[in-house]
């Protein structure tokens, strides 16, 4: 499905709050100035509270993305869009729920 591209400026959050940080972007292709995010880039989330009812920590630190751009490529990957879904998983690599991409820059659309 078409959608903005997703770049380093855009806001992602997990389904706790906590912010999604994209630690590997690709320096070379630019939407609205700031770098686009592919899938061969790592998105981090930092700040999720996310505590299970026994007590125990269970924060989300990744997303782990699953429906890039079929049609696009950026240096050789897919890039991320904002119309794209994921999966926040914590450091067990347990599944926290979706990751919400609130906004992205509108001009540069990919498929």
């Amino acid at each position: 499905m078409p959608g903005p591209l997703f770049h380093v400026g855009a806001v992602a959050m997990c389904p706790h709050g906590g912010q999604v940080q994209n630690a590997t972007p690709n320096a070379r292709v630019l939407a609205s100035g700031m770098p686009v995010v592919t899938m061969a880039g790592q998105s981090l989330v930092a700040g999720c509270l996310f505590t299970l009812p026994n007590g125990k920590p269970q924060p989300c630190v990744r997303v782990q993305w699953t429906t890039p751009a079929v049609r696009t490529l950026v240096n050789g990957a897919p890039p991320i869009l904002q119309t794209t879904t994921g999966i926040c998983l914590s450091a067990e690599q347990i599944p926290q729920g979706p990751p919400i991409i609130a906004t992205t820059q509108p001009r540069a659309v990919a498929t």
